[in-house]
């Protein structure tokens, strides 16, 4: 879809806004030309001595109120049409966050987060101003010189209108050469905005590890020579703008040449009254304002195309996970996989081949194995973050990909490897998925996550603002905050994704005797380094290069004295050594 486009589609929608803002402007332009003419009537009634007393304070009074009325519609127009252009920059914004929000990791990881902000922010403004002060200078602009130069040639003198003319085509020639460098300097420095906007982004959320390197003066320099290469292009692109000024300067000044000459010669010849062309001389004036709109126009039209350029293929792009399931709500049941394999994109060896496992509902299984082995992929599935390339993930009955992912994903409650505070109180973090909790389930979700002592330690306790990702908490305190959310939300599946590795064999402990007693009817996986955490487990898979190389209880485990043997052996020695 083109700009032009998208902002047709949106003026048929919107088209009483822009309909009543059109008949103002419509007015606006009618008396514009109307006074250069009733001026001209008041110079040739003086020179002839026609308007005294009563008469010339009528006609004055007749020009001031229209200049009255001119100004109370300016104020009308910009009402209705800027509020109009102002909603499409809503609707843009809305689609592009829906957009972002319905797009898995594999989207992510090909877009940086400065860039996809500079879209919600400069690009969609630049496509905003094309719909609102472009539409209303374009309409405004054309208007007005149609009506000014009919005025010139049949209310005034054609012959006169057509040597006035004659230097506009070169300004048409202008025009067309500096919009084509206008729509290439503004695509510069949207995208140069885009890399500073990354760069200023990055810093921020890793500002502590910047500091502890010592790479504050690297990243000053590198946002210095980012701040400067956006400040170049903008520059630039605001010369090539300012190249219309002149370009409308020249051609008003040389039609003002031929104006006054052949004008002058038509005075001398008596073809024409000193009132007639007076008028024209303030009709050739009135032109200077479509000339600068067209300018104008053109200018937001081509940031607009450039902004539009880069905006629409996110808008456009297909979603990295389909959601064209047509079931809407998921009964618990049991989750099976058969025979499923998967490769990250561009990577060669898979993730998980041919894995296959059964867990029924109300029952717990675990995920083990060294770094690699595919347990947080496997999590990833069943999420519907990723597609599997062969086999099936079935959940009672129905393959995941047949649920809507509303469904899917309203029936997990997931606690990740990396826990994401949002920046408000411990309270609100906890009841994220479940607003409506009252503080008693808040904190009964607390004790559960062995995090409430900790919580009342804090200086407002559960109304604590815990910092943009949970920076004023510690790694472990960020974990259980996440635990406490995700037993909050009474969801079929819980999903541990190694939730656990941030806090001591003590904390843990206490955690996992809470979750036995939390999780009685409910399905749960747990990924876990520490096999104390899946020693509780009705079934365990044990995973090695993303193959399943053992499974069965911890008993049957621990009696086959293969990797889960020996890893056992190793932490429960280590267990032992720290103890001491």
């Amino acid at each position: 879809m083109s700009l032009y486009r998208l902002i047709g589609e949106f003026l048929r929608r919107h088209w009483v806004s822009y309909a009543s803002s059109g008949v103002m402007l419509a007015g606006i332009a009618c008396l514009i030309v109307w006074i250069p003419r009733q001026i001209g009537h008041l110079v040739d009634g003086l020179a002839a001595q026609r308007l005294s007393g009563k008469a010339l304070l009528a006609e004055l009074a007749w020009l001031l109120a229209a200049g009255v009325v001119v100004y109370f519609l300016r104020v009308g127009w910009r009402l209705k049409l800027f509020a109009a252009a102002y909603r499409l920059g809503v609707e843009l914004r809305q689609r592009l966050y829906a957009r972002l929000a319905l797009q898995g990791p594999q989207f992510f990881q090909r877009r940086r987060t400065g860039d996809l902000m500079a879209l919600a922010t400069n690009d969609i403004d630049a496509v905003e101003m094309a719909a609102g002060e472009a539409m209303l200078a374009g309409f405004d602009g054309t208007l007005t010189l149609v009506l000014v130069v009919a005025m010139m040639s049949l209310g005034v003198d054609a012959r006169l209108a057509a040597c006035a003319l004659l230097p506009f085509p070169f300004m048409a020639w202008s025009f067309w050469w500096i919009s084509r460098h206008v729509h290439t300097a503004w695509r510069l420095s949207l995208d140069r905005f885009a890399a500073l906007n990354d760069q200023v982004q990055e810093t921020l959320a890793g500002v502590r590890t910047v500091r502890a390197l010592g790479l504050l003066p690297r990243s000053q320099a590198q946002f210095s020579q980012l701040a400067g290469a956006a400040a170049d292009a903008s520059l630039d692109a605001q010369r090539w703008e300012a190249a219309y000024e002149p370009a409308v300067g020249f051609t008003l000044s040389a039609a003002g040449v031929a104006t006054l000459g052949f004008g002058g010669w038509l005075v001398w010849q008596g073809q024409l009254t000193v009132g007639q062309l007076t008028s024209f001389t303030l009709y050739l004036g009135q032109l200077i304002w479509p000339m600068f709109a067209a300018g104008w126009v053109l200018s937001l039209l081509e940031r607009g195309k450039a902004a539009w350029g880069r905006l629409q293929p996110v808008l456009d792009a297909p979603l990295s996970v389909d959601d064209h399931g047509s079931i809407a709500q998921l009964t618990p049941g049991t989750l099976a996989g058969q025979g499923i394999r998967f490769s990250y994109p561009g990577q060669a060896r898979p993730a998980l081949d041919d894995l296959s496992f059964e867990l029924p509902a109300g029952r717990t299984l675990g995920l083990v194995g060294p770094t690699g082995a595919g347990k947080s992929s496997l999590i990833r599935l069943i999420l519907r973050h990723y597609a599997p390339e062969a086999g099936s993930l079935r959940w009672s009955g129905a393959d995941v990909h047949d649920y809507t992912l509303a469904a899917l994903r309203g029936a997990i409650a997931w606690v990740p490897q990396e826990a994401f505070l949002f920046s408000a109180t411990v309270a609100d973090n906890i009841a994220l998925a479940k607003p409506d909790a009252s503080r008693e389930q808040v904190i009964a979700a607390a004790r559960l996550a062995a995090v409430h002592e900790d919580i009342l330690r804090l200086p407002q306790g559960y109304d604590t603002p815990v910092g943009e990702r949970g920076v004023t908490l510690s790694g472990g305190q960020r974990q259980r905050v996440a635990i406490a959310r995700a037993l909050l939300v009474d969801a079929p599946l819980l999903l541990l994704d190694d939730a656990l590795s941030a806090v001591d064999t003590d904390t843990e402990a206490r955690i996992l005797a809470h979750l036995r007693e939390a999780r009685v009817g409910r399905t749960v996986i747990i990924v876990s380094h520490r096999l104390s955490a899946v020693a509780d487990a009705d079934h365990t898979l044990v995973l090695h290069g993303g193959h399943l190389i053992e499974q069965g209880d911890h008993a049957q485990l621990l009696s086959r004295g293969g990797w889960y043997a020996r890893q056992w052996r190793y932490q429960q020695l280590e267990a032992s050594l720290d103890a001491d």
